[in-house]
């Protein structure tokens, strides 16, 4: 079997994995009702029919995992600008004099200050400050954040600092190391998504048309439409309009979903 195949293989078991693990939370209420509009769009717009609405309700699951997928794939983003100030925190305690582990937990406080008690790296770096006081190593704790958060910077972070910490390397150069790093990340990001802004919204603007021309045409001509309607072929007509919206759909979230 050639390499090609094992990867789609591979990424077909790893949907189907995260598929059989997927369970809805209070943060997907937003994506839940957005896929039953989704699939009263089409069910109505496409088919003329509430019963349709039942059978294109699956568009619904798809929906919530992609906006699942997305707010995973922010927070992901968001903890590693915050971990660069909690790492600008820790080396100014360290700076001033503090240990490792006295540095990290003064850092929470000045997150706290910064970004709420409620935010992203406060909730990590609480859960540092109690493995500390529960006499933990800084490096597993470290480790868990980056599991966690499932960060590449962080992960890095944790694996750079555990062999420095072990043999005694210069700990405040490498801090300093991993924020300029962090921080050119971040900014070639910005960049990023700088230049194509105007690109995504021209792509929810097209994604949005086939709607409102289905829509206007309705409710202009409504009989321009019924040969479509509750007959074989008009079912077949729109379900196959519908899949290449769908994959148009998912190829113009692909391209401008551009990764630094």
């Amino acid at each position: 079997m050639s390499g090609k195949k094992k990867e789609i293989l591979r990424r077909g078991r790893s949907l189907w994995q995260q598929a059989l693990r997927f369970r809805f939370t209070r943060a997907d209420i937003p994506g839940i009702l957005q896929g039953v509009g989704i699939a009263v769009l089409f069910g109505r717009l496409f088919y003329d029919s509430w019963t349709a609405v039942v059978f294109v309700s699956p568009v619904m699951l798809i929906w919530v995992f992609l906006q699942r997928k997305r707010r995973i794939e922010r927070d992901i983003r968001l903890i590693g600008i915050q971990f660069r100030d909690a790492m600008q925190s820790v080396l100014t305690a360290m700076k001033a004099g503090y240990s490792v582990e006295n540095a990290f937990m003064e850092a929470q406080s000045d997150m706290e200050l910064l970004y709420g008690k409620k935010s992203l790296i406060c909730r990590h770096l609480g859960r540092i400050h109690k493995g500390i006081r529960n006499n933990i190593p800084i490096e597993t704790l470290l480790f868990r954040f980056g599991e966690d958060c499932l960060n590449r910077d962080v992960q890095d972070f944790a694996e750079v600092f555990a062999v420095s910490k072990r043999n005694g390397g210069n700990m405040t150069q490498m801090i300093e190391r991993t924020i300029g790093i962090i921080s050119s990340r971040v900014e070639v990001e910005k960049e990023i998504e700088v230049l194509i802004s105007a690109r995504k919204l021209e792509a929810r603007i097209m994604n949005c048309v086939p709607f409102f021309i289905i829509l206007y045409v309705s409710l202009t001509s409504r009989d321009f439409f019924s040969p479509l309607y509750h007959n074989l072929f008009g079912i077949i007509a729109m379900t196959v309009c519908m899949t290449i919206y769908i994959f148009a759909y998912l190829m113009s979230e692909r391209i401008v979903n551009i990764k630094a």
